[in-house]
């Protein structure tokens, strides 16, 4: 059992208060982990200004390498982690143990927060619009163009409200770093791992320990990171989108309700898109926000459910160290029993049905935790209640729906992947501002391109452009030293 001290601004502290993250299987106290309080935020946020002046301190291009650096570390060394040290199996196991995620996916998010490391220099380029790294470092500068830019820092620090439950999130917040922001982490209850081997990884690559602290906690911390950071990224539900709605100092990513939308000039074929949708609805056991929870179409749809629940229906519970599992577990008690009651009183509506139900109970429950099997329902209109629905699981509703009502009808998506070759369409879809993120052809929901972010900017969020004169004189003796 390893015990994990609060960091503040890169010193441990040892807490009083521990709280001990829990294998979801066998009941094993994995790690301690100690629980920082919102007065002990309130007093170091006091030095959020010293983690942004210690990361000016060194060059952009030379935070990106340290980038690739800690990226290869994070994947490859044993790692300090507490009063003891992790490997990247050991990770591996403690992540899927206490998350529920098999141990195999664990790893290929390894692979992915590698890769976001590793390749930096791109991304980074990409989320700046291919801005010249020292205007961003001076604060401002002369564009190609000739046109002086600003660009100022809303905060010294970031304060990110991580989940449990969505490894995967963690390379939202890894550019932060090289844009010489500090970061405040509250760790989600179950999953300390990623946040505390990032910690390790960065500073063995050479990142200055001060301009990142880690505050586990309850929700009372969660809430004091909010309060006390300028900028906040914070991952929760639709509540918690609504709480911070119009709030631009956070952040807020919740449920993605993303969808496949069949065109009508394509729907008739639907058959060559069944796997494409079934990847994305099943894989990374339909997690993510860019799983797919919805497949709209005008027509064949019941066909569609059908086709959809036998190829993603009989897929059972695995053992997490099968390299074939691709369910995870709810480790939370009694969510995926509350979860499937609420997916039995929707499918009480007339014109609503559970079509994965010839293949067997979809909810198996364990004596620590549950599952749900992958569920597919049949929606015969827009308008039931369970047409705009998404769970953590591979849920998907199958909905009938004109194709012109579509893009009213689906709400709010963050990502879309409409497959049509109707161009009238596809423009139209291109204007739409309820989608975030529009895919135009037979891409599956979780295809990201890494080069463009999929729910904001966060160059965007972290800094405003602004008017900025002086005279040409100083501006080229500044800008040419």
């Amino acid at each position: 059992m390893l015990n994990i001290p609060v960091l503040r601004w890169g010193e441990p502290y040892k807490s009083l208060d521990t709280d001990e993250v829990i294998h979801h299987r066998t009941g094993e106290v994995l790690a301690k982990v100690g629980q920082a309080n919102p007065g002990l935020l309130a007093r170091d946020i006091r030095k959020a200004d010293r983690a942004r002046e210690v990361l000016r301190e060194i060059p952009i291009k030379d935070l990106i390498e340290m980038m690739k650096k800690a990226g290869d570390l994070y994947i490859n060394a044993t790692l300090p982690l507490g009063d003891g040290e992790q490997s990247p199996d050991d990770f591996a196991r403690q992540q899927s143990a206490s998350t529920g995620l098999p141990e195999h996916m664990c790893k290929f998010n390894m692979e992915k927060n590698h890769f976001v490391l590793n390749n930096m220099d791109q991304i980074f380029d990409a989320l700046t619009r291919g801005l010249d790294l020292e205007i961003l470092e001076r604060g401002f500068g002369v564009e190609e163009r000739g046109v002086p830019v600003s660009y100022q820092a809303q905060s010294p620090v970031l304060g990110m409200v991580l989940p449990s439950n969505s490894p995967g999130v963690h390379t939202l917040w890894m550019p932060v770093i090289p844009m010489q922001i500090g970061l405040i982490l509250k760790p989600g209850p179950q999953e300390p791992w990623t946040p505390y081997r990032m910690f390790a990884a960065f500073t063995g690559a050479g990142i200055p320990k001060e301009c990142i602290g880690i505050y586990p906690g309850g929700p009372d911390m969660g809430a004091e990171t909010v309060n006390r950071c300028g900028r906040v990224m914070i991952f929760g539900s639709m509540q918690t989108v609504k709480n911070y709605a119009g709030n631009e100092h956070v952040q807020v990513h919740g449920p993605g309700y993303s969808k496949i939308l069949l065109g009508d000039d394509v729907v008739d074929q639907w058959e060559d898109y069944i796997d494409l949708m079934a990847d994305s609805i099943y894989k990374n056991s339909g997690r993510g926000c860019i799983n797919c929870s919805g497949v709209w179409a005008s027509r064949h749809t019941g066909e569609i459910a059908a086709a959809l629940a036998d190829r993603v229906g009989p897929h059972e519970v695995q053992d997490p160290t099968d390299p074939e599992a691709g369910l995870a577990a709810f480790t939370v008690p009694n969510q995926a029993e509350a979860i499937w009651s609420m997916i039995e009183e929707g499918c009480e509506e007339v014109g609503t049905s559970h079509v994965t139900a010839k293949h067997g109970d979809r909810l198996v429950q364990m004596e620590r935790c549950d599952y749900i099997r992958p569920t597919i329902l049949h929606c015969n209109s827009p308008d039931r209640k369970m047409a705009n629905t998404e769970y953590m699981f591979p849920f998907t509703t199958v909905v009938k729906c004109p194709q012109e009502q579509m893009i009213d009808k689906i709400g709010g998506t963050l990502v879309a992947s409409a497959i049509t070759n109707d161009e009238e369409w596809a423009a139209q879809l291109t204007d739409a501002t309820n989608i975030d993120r529009l895919n135009i052809g037979a891409i599956p929901t979780i295809a990201l391109n890494w080069l463009q972010p999929h729910e904001g900017s966060i160059v965007d969020f972290l800094f405003r452009a602004r008017a900025y004169q002086t005279p040409d004189e100083r501006l080229q003796r500044i800008c040419s030293q």
